[in-house]
């Protein structure tokens, strides 16, 4: 999809995952993904901090994304989708590695 305004934008905090609990995903500081509506963002939650590559519409977003976590480089995809209650469900995934779905609540 090509990269134009408009699309998912706002800062969202991560409250829940299949895979990490709250107290893993608020380890460093509180859990969140950030869109900034223009093709990218970022995201951190436990001890990964990490750059997003978007693509999507106002409602839907999928990315790519690439950071550290605990000092390693780690990359890895996701997307998310809007809820109609502003809330965000999606998925993050390493690559190579841990998948889980989230649930994250406007800020």
């Amino acid at each position: 999809m090509t990269r134009l305004p408009g699309h998912l934008k706002g800062r969202w905090r991560i409250v829940e995952t299949t895979l990490w609990d709250r107290a893993h995903l608020d380890l460093v500081k509180p859990a969140f993904i950030a869109l900034d509506g223009k093709g990218g963002g970022e995201m951190a939650f436990g001890a990964l901090t990490a750059i997003l590559d978007c693509w999507g519409t106002s409602q839907a977003v999928d990315f790519t994304w690439n950071g550290a976590d605990e000092g390693d480089q780690v990359n890895g995809e996701g997307s998310a989708e809007l809820q109609p209650d502003g809330s965000l469900v999606g998925e993050i995934a390493y690559q190579h590695d841990d998948e889980a779905t989230f649930r994250a609540i406007p800020t």
